[in-house]
């Protein structure tokens, strides 16, 4: 997506999110208290660092060998409503506004999951990580971690200005209706991604 378009769009939510932002903190703060934000360093356009925002969802429960418990059981049932309409994400609104995330990308992942991907990894990076992408409307959850690779990689491939307000659209569906995994999408990807030297090294 152009830059002026971006910011553009990005102004606009940003003043339509004004008051679900100071509601979410609200929540946040009653439900689990300080502090309202949780913060990560992931891997952002071409590898620079990019630290992540959002609301808490979780809370800070951890087993007898003091390991985080998994992500569902430490949830509440209210954040798990943030999780699921995206509330949480909207500090990263800001960073869209800043330059270091777009709209519409592949998901900002750890420097870990990069270089388990190795020259996947770098080819993932070459665009700026997004609030939501192909990966995020076409099943999202219900994907294995290497289906989302195979869509990230067929949009960063394929992405344009149309696909990106296309892709906007749906996930404001996806809010809506709830995920569902698009089979033919992935047919797509995957036999993109056959026909391209870079499938070798899947």
């Amino acid at each position: 997506m152009v830059r002026f378009l971006e910011l553009a769009l990005v102004s606009i939510v940003l003043a339509l999110s004004a008051l679900p932002m100071a509601i979410t903190a609200l929540v946040v703060w009653a439900s689990l208290g300080r502090p309202l934000m949780f913060s990560q360093l992931r891997c952002g356009k071409d590898g620079r660092p990019l630290e992540i925002l959002k609301f808490r969802s979780m809370i800070d429960a951890r087993d007898a060998k003091g390991e985080l418990l998994p992500d569902a059981v430490r949830q509440t049932p209210v954040t798990r409503l943030l999780r699921r309409s995206r509330l949480d994400e909207t500090p990263q609104l800001l960073t869209i506004l800043k330059g270091d995330m777009a709209f519409v990308g592949p998901r900002p992942l750890l420097y870990e999951s990069i270089a388990r991907h190795g020259l996947i990894g770098v080819r993932r990076c070459t665009v700026r990580p997004g609030i939501t992408g192909w990966a995020q409307i076409s099943g999202n959850t219900a994907l294995s971690e290497e289906d989302k690779l195979t869509l990230d990689l067929w949009y960063v491939a394929h992405r344009n200005t149309w696909l990106d307000l296309r892709i906007l659209a749906e996930t404001v569906k996806v809010l809506v209706v709830g995920e569902r995994p698009h089979s033919g999408r992935l047919a797509q990807a995957r036999s993109w991604l056959c026909a391209n030297p870079i499938a070798s090294e899947l």
